[in-house]
C-alpha cells in the first residue's frame, strides 16, 4: 500500500509539511500567498488522484506541482490589471487609443452575438456595466443559479475558440501577420 492509497487524513499529515514548505519557499516570487499556493496544490493532487491515480514519487510530484502553480500565478499576475485600469501605452485620452478600444468592444460584442444558444443573452448580461450578481443574471435568464457557472464556462470557451480562430497566428520571430 502506497502513501496516497491511504486515508485522506494520513495523506495530508504525510505530505502536509512538504507542501507547506515548498509553497512557503515559492510564494514570495508569485502573486499568491503561501496558503493560496498550498491550496492550489492540494486541489491539483485531488484532481490527479481522480484522473490518473497516485503519482509514483509523491515528494517529487509535490515539488513540481508547487513550481507549476507558482509559474501559473506569475503568468496570470503579469496579464492582470487592477479593476478599472486599461494598459496605457498612449495617453488615456488619445484618439487612437479611444478608436482601438471602441473597435475591440465592437469586435467582442459581434462575437458574443454569434455564439450559440443562450450564450448571447448570458454573455451580454455578464458584460453589463451594472455588474449584476449571479442571482440577478439567473433570474433574468430564467435558469437556476447552480447551472449558471457551467453554462458561463461553456459560453466563454465557445467565445474563446471563436476569437482565437479569427486572430492570425504570429509569424516567426513573434511578428503578427
Amino acid at each position: 500500500m502506497t502513501l496516497l492509497e491511504d486515508t485522506p487524513a494520513r495523506v495530508v499529515r504525510a505530505l502536509g509539511p512538504l507542501v507547506s514548505a515548498e509553497a512557503t519557499a515559492e510564494a514570495p516570487g508569485t502573486a499568491l500567498e503561501a496558503g493560496d499556493l498550498e491550496q492550489a496544490v492540494w486541489v491539483r493532487l485531488l484532481e490527479r488522484l481522480d484522473r490518473d491515480g497516485p503519482p509514483p514519487d509523491a515528494a517529487r510530484w509535490v515539488k513540481s506541482a508547487v513550481r507549476a502553480e507558482a509559474r501559473r500565478a506569475r503568468r496570470t499576475a503579469a496579464r492582470e490589471l487592477p479593476y478599472g485600469q486599461e494598459p496605457s501605452a498612449d495617453p488615456a485620452g488619445s484618439p487612437e487609443r479611444t478608436a482601438l478600444r471602441a473597435e475591440r468592444h465592437l469586435s467582442l460584442r459581434a462575437a458574443v452575438a454569434r455564439t450559440p444558444g443562450n450564450c448571447p443573452r448570458l454573455l451580454t448580461a455578464m458584460l453589463s456595466p451594472d455588474d449584476p450578481t449571479y442571482r440577478e443574471i439567473a433570474g433574468a435568464l430564467g435558469i437556476s443559479q447552480g447551472s449558471l457557472g457551467p453554462m458561463r464556462s461553456r459560453c466563454l470557451g465557445c467565445l474563446r475558440r471563436m476569437l482565437t480562430a479569427e486572430v492570425g497566428a504570429p509569424e516567426r520571430g513573434g511578428k503578427e501577420r
